[in-house]
């Protein structure tokens, strides 16, 4: 009984150690991070409200590029791999380099600047992962402990940046393997997220939280009629990866030289630009969200952002690909509702989380921003969405290192990358 006693104790004391371990350095990280995230969602703010105020600034595109290509030289870093070198790193030995922290961060501000078709996420994603390893190194953590720790860096980035950190917290264990969660960072990653959350709110960076203008309650009509929109989504997202992933091929084999590629992108996305007459592209979009579920839409939004994005990424300019996702998702849902008669709200909602799940392979991060964003009464329509999207996008994703270690179609062990 007292051997039994003294395993049980000692078995205690192991696990409170570990908690104030855990406890207090992600409480730390969250503060670094979340201080470094909200001065990059401060920036991406004012040089938003710079480009929407002098909109012509988008014929200096080429030479952004030209100056986001030169940094990238001259920091030795000419193979960027982005989010894809954060994701890797979770379960390999590759390191997440520190300059990428300031190279993401400036390189982000200029793309937005000059009328890029970015998001912001994906960057802080870079972000979050590039201090996270670099506090890692810092303290003497072994190669385990270093991937919570960057793991915990994203969800803090991730949760500064974009306001959900309930989703964060879930997001960075959820977006390395598909079909397997890093529990074990549960802890860091939670504390982590909620004091990012709370330091980026302290200094002004408020969330973006919708109110559906209508939600129907749950019946088999409107219910059949989401699960077509599902449907639709996720072969959208299919087609959103397809297109980001096929043009960088094309880029890569036809126009090797990054400094010429990045412009002739340029002077394509500002003929595009001039051709429709609308500056609804350049940037994240979010103003264009907001009017989706609002139930305002263009027709052909959805197909149009499409292209800028992959135009802007795929050419070597800086961002992320989910707030493009979600503004592809919300005019397409929105659209959708118009025609299928049922809210166009609801729909703009739904469109943007499935689209969001079928890019990302995040069903459960994909309902918690659904609940975070728009709040519980249309439950059942983002749950049946969700799953439906999670299911249908097949092995598809924005990211090329996330692993598929169980199949989403049977109890089986795969253990494949994302399809290129």
């Amino acid at each position: 009984m007292s051997r039994l006693f003294k395993l049980n104790f000692h078995h205690l004391t192991g696990n409170i150690k570990l908690f104030l371990k855990w406890g207090i350095f992600s409480t730390f990280v969250g503060i670094i991070v979340g201080a470094a995230s909200s001065a990059f969602a401060f920036c991406l703010k004012e040089v938003t409200k710079i480009r929407e105020a002098y909109p012509q600034m988008i014929f200096f595109l080429p030479l952004a590029g030209i100056v986001i290509v030169l940094l990238y030289s001259l920091f030795q870093y000419k193979n960027d791999k982005g989010t894809n070198l954060v994701i890797s790193s979770i379960h390999s030995p590759d390191k997440v380099p520190f300059r990428m922290a300031p190279l993401i961060f400036i390189t982000t501000l200029i793309t937005h600047l000059f009328g890029g078709s970015a998001g912001r996420e994906g960057a802080a994603l870079q972000l979050g992962g590039a201090i996270g390893q670099k506090l890692a190194d810092v303290f003497h953590f072994d190669e385990r402990d270093q991937r919570i720790v960057v793991m915990c860096g994203m969800s803090a980035a991730f949760s500064a940046v974009f306001g959900t950190p309930i989703a964060a917290s879930i997001f960075a264990m959820e977006i390395i393997s598909v079909g397997v969660m890093y529990y074990v960072a549960l802890v860091p990653c939670v504390f982590s997220s909620l004091v990012a959350s709370k330091f980026a709110t302290h200094f002004g960076i408020e969330p973006h939280v919708y109110d559906l203008v209508h939600s129907p309650k749950f019946h088999l009509v409107p219910g059949l009629k989401i699960i077509l929109l599902a449907l639709l989504c996720a072969a959208l997202s299919v087609i959103f990866c397809e297109c980001l992933h096929s043009l960088g091929d094309i880029y890569r084999t036809y126009l090797k030289n990054p400094y010429l590629r990045i412009v002739v992108s340029s002077l394509i996305i500002i003929g595009l630009t001039l051709l429709f007459h609308t500056t609804d592209y350049m940037g994240a979009g979010v103003s264009v969200i907001g009017r989706a579920i609002a139930g305002d839409v263009r027709p052909e939004a959805f197909l149009l952002k499409i292209v800028f994005t992959a135009l802007t990424l795929e050419a070597g300019f800086k961002g992320g690909e989910i707030v493009p996702s979600f503004f592809i998702g919300a005019t397409f849902g929105c659209l959708f509702g118009q025609l299928a008669g049922i809210s166009p709200s609801l729909c703009a909602g739904v469109g943007m989380i499935s689209v969001f799940c079928g890019v990302t392979n995040c069903p459960i991060t994909s309902i918690l921003i659904a609940f975070e964003l728009f709040g519980y009464e249309a439950v059942p329509y983002f749950l049946l969405a969700v799953s439906v999207s999670y299911l249908m996008s097949g092995y598809y994703g924005l990211y090329n290192d996330q692993t598929i270690v169980y199949s989403k179609y049977r109890p089986q062990y795969i253990n494949r990358k994302t399809r290129k």
